[in-house]
């Protein structure tokens, strides 16, 4: 058995590859995130690949897990524990995914063919895992692009193709002093009152996979209008636009509430705006200056 430690957002876990077919190289983009061997710290979770597993029982199926247009399919264990069905966007049968109700512990068989199809198994069933392994930490996955500037992490979301790495490399472009945390999924975690983004192994189609952190510095929802306009959102409003961007299991308590009460913490520290924008440099500015000087 072949064994890997990684940390992501602060958080450790363990990977066991049980046999020859499977290895690191697999997931390429987890490699800034290595640890040189056991931590001493307790593990989030710990991942057993083994594609000799018996997955004949798959339970009763209590939902979906959306994931990027993505559809898993989600089946409650007589154990209490889950059980994912990983399909690629043609909907080929990547991987499923077993584990333990708190997810300590998973198991996970590759049934891909081609080296993308494994990939693309693996890496979403460690993305999930981590999600709801950490939920219940103020750990949130968080479906956004995020620039740092001047030291601070500025985190854009909206629903995908609405032009959120658009706007940040606009932010690249035109703000002096701007690099890219992460393009598709950064962490972002509550830590002693101080809202932290963390750069992930999970960047979406844009290869940015850097193991570094900054101070949240704001949250911008985008969204596609005629003009530029900026405003700040009211608590409620903020709550509501930021849900849909966790990774998140409603049909599970504990995920749920501590994704809830993350995201309240989130706002309270931080507080969210809305900026309706053109593709432009005038967008970025606008959207900075009036971001990056709030200090409520």
């Amino acid at each position: 058995m072949k064994s890997y430690y990684y940390k992501v957002g602060g958080h450790a876990f363990a990977i066991h590859f049980a046999d020859e077919a499977n290895d690191d190289r697999l997931i390429p983009s987890f490699a800034p995130f290595l640890l040189e061997g056991k931590p001493e710290e307790a593990l989030l979770f710990t991942m057993t690949v083994d594609d000799s597993l018996d997955w004949q029982e798959e339970g009763d199926e209590i939902g979906v897990f959306d994931c990027g247009g993505c559809d898993y399919g989600v089946y409650c264990m007589a154990d209490g524990g889950y059980q994912y069905a990983v399909n690629d966007v043609d909907g080929v049968l990547c991987s499923r995914m077993r584990s333990k109700a708190d997810f300590s512990q998973c198991q996970v068989s590759l049934f891909g063919k081609t080296f993308v199809q494994r990939n693309y198994g693996l890496n979403n069933a460690l993305m999930m895992a981590y999600a709801f392994a950490a939920a219940c930490t103020r750990t949130m996955l968080m479906h956004a692009s995020v620039i740092r500037c001047d030291g601070k992490g500025y985190l854009m979301t909206a629903p995908s193709g609405t032009g959120k790495s658009t706007h940040t490399r606009l932010w690249y472009d035109n703000i002096p002093g701007c690099d890219l945390m992460n393009d598709d999924n950064p962490v972002v975690r509550i830590i002693e009152g101080q809202a932290i983004v963390f750069g992930s192994p999970w960047s979406g189609k844009t290869r940015c996979y850097r193991n570094i952190q900054a101070p949240v510095g704001g949250i911008v929802r985008i969204q596609q209008r005629p003009e530029n306009t900026i405003r700040k959102l009211r608590t409620v409003e903020a709550f509501c636009n930021l849900l849909p961007a966790m990774s998140n299991m409603k049909w599970d308590e504990r995920v749920y509430n501590g994704v809830c009460d993350g995201i309240g913490e989130l706002i309270r520290i931080v507080g969210m705006y809305e900026l309706g924008c053109l593709p432009n440099a005038e967008a970025a500015i606008l959207c900075h200056d009036t971001v990056a000087a709030d200090k409520d």
